[in-house]
């Protein structure tokens, strides 16, 4: 059996792609840390729930961008080959 390059590629594409996915977990895990921080937060002090929940949410925002980052290396090197 014959293995080509093209197939090398192909094949060290799907391996990138599941590691690009792995990148989900640090944002997962993050977000819920913070949201942890910010329910403890509002808990203490509920007059501060506007800005506490403000702030959680932006935070979170810019937290979710590296996973999304991932999935769009994943989804390139799945999709589009464009090695091959």
């Amino acid at each position: 059996m014959n293995i080509t390059g093209e197939d090398l590629i192909l094949a060290c594409s799907a391996i990138g792609a599941g590691l690009a996915v792995i990148a989900g977990i640090g944002p997962g895990i993050g977000q819920g840390i913070a949201a942890g921080h910010a329910a403890a937060a509002v808990g203490r002090n509920p007059g501060a729930k506007g800005d506490i929940m403000s702030t959680m949410l932006l935070g979170q925002a810019v937290a979710e961008t590296t996973g999304l980052y991932g999935l769009l290396i994943a989804m390139l090197l799945l999709f589009v080959k464009p090695l091959v």
